[in-house]
């Protein structure tokens, strides 16, 4: 575009913006179809040239008209869906953020909470902020942190809609932002206290989460584990964890595949052990705040599959996440400490008895393989056995 063109372009802007400030809501409302009419799909870059690169001072004047006149509701689904264009923008999500620091989220609240709104608008609320949990697929770090924030303002709204907020949020769990992911862990920590039940679709996402290098996100992930722990998701995480201290041949070989794997060339280790050793160490807390949650992972085999952990020694986190969680299964209950004993050796066993944490260090490849393939079997005898 030429520099005339571009002076001819932002001339017909102000004009537009001019017109909209002088005109009455008549000729807003005809402002608006036109505006719809000529820019409904259209991609971030492209509203800005549209708008002579200041496409946010229309955007501002929409959302502040909307505030003020949404309780008339005359021309409401039309400002809705004019705002729609703008957060549905591909490309970029500067207008997202516009709208959320410009108090957009309150103003949806509003509508939602409004009496006298009729249904089909507050249907087009609803999509509006569904826009922001549809970013959830977006790759860029910015977009997700974004998404997050609109659902984190609404989470403290209407309890109405919290459901629909919950599903959101979890949705928001497959993010690749080290940044989002803790943000969306957190809000979930909030939210899920507030639920009566836990949707099964958080079990999945959130043991992936313990995969994480960033130690904040581990860390989340974990206290929400431990606060589903009283709700009906509880089986499914608990034998998700232990299996996960166990991978399968499958996992293994395709991870090895990815010697490049950036978790790999910064940790020296495949990202199923990382996520092994945040199982083992996410289960000794589980089990140490419950005898219930104790003996229920008893009942799923933790003991052998915690011993197989230990003899990880491609993993030293791994190891003495697992040798500590075995710790307190065995100070608690007296029959485990016989049957590890006899299924690992009394070596290795009063070498793991001396001081857990450390036994990595001087385990040898025969006691490593000794702990891989193991065969205690705890389940068995577990009737009539009280923990200490």
């Amino acid at each position: 575009m030429s520099t005339q063109e571009e002076q001819a372009n932002v001339g017909r802007v102000l004009s537009f913006l001019r017109e909209w400030d002088r005109g009455d809501r008549t000729v807003r409302s005809r402002m608006l179809n036109t505006f719809l009419s000529q820019n409904t799909g259209k991609t971030f870059y492209e509203l800005e040239l549209e708008f002579a690169q200041v496409a946010s001072l229309f955007l501002a004047r929409l959302t502040t008209w909307t505030r003020l006149t949404y309780m008339f509701g005359t021309f409401l689904g039309l400002q809705l869906k004019a705002i729609g264009i703008f957060l549905s923008a591909s490309g970029h999500d500067q207008h997202l953020v516009e709208f959320l620091e410009d108090g957009g989220v309150l103003t949806l609240l509003d509508i939602l909470n409004h009496t006298e709104t009729k249904e089909e608008e507050k249907s087009e609320a609803l999509r509006v902020k569904a826009i922001a949990e549809c970013l959830a697929k977006s790759n860029t770090d910015e977009t997700q942190e974004a998404a997050w924030a609109l659902l984190e303002s609404l989470s403290h709204g209407n309890p109405k809609y919290q459901n629909q907020i919950y599903k959101g949020l979890i949705a928001l769990m497959t993010c690749t932002s080290p940044q989002a992911q803790q943000l969306v862990l957190h809000t979930l920590h909030t939210v899920q206290s507030k639920m009566k039940t836990a949707h099964h679709s958080i079990v999945e996402p959130l043991l992936y989460m313990l995969r994480s290098l960033h130690l904040e996100v581990q860390n989340q992930a974990t206290n929400l584990i431990l606060d589903l722990k009283c709700y009906d998701v509880r089986p499914m995480l608990l034998s998700g964890l232990v299996t996960l201290l166990r991978p399968t041949k499958e996992e293994l070989q395709q991870h090895h595949n990815m010697e490049e794997s950036d978790v790999i060339k910064m940790t020296g280790s495949l990202p199923v052990f990382v996520q092994q050793a945040a199982a083992a160490k996410t289960i000794r807390l589980l089990a140490e705040d419950s005898q219930v949650v104790s003996r229920e992972l008893l009942s799923l085999g933790v003991i052998q599959h915690l011993l197989y952990a230990m003899g990880n020694r491609e993993h030293t986190e791994s190891q003495i996440q697992a040798s500590l969680a075995l710790k307190h299964f065995v100070h608690s209950y007296p029959v485990i400490e016989e049957h590890v004993k006899r299924g690992i050796g009394s070596t290795l066993f009063a070498a793991f008895m001396h001081q857990a944490d450390t036994l990595y260090m001087n385990m040898d490849e025969t006691q490593a393989e000794l702990l891989l393939t193991n065969k205690v079997n705890i389940t068995e005898v577990l009737d009539g056995d009280q923990p200490l």
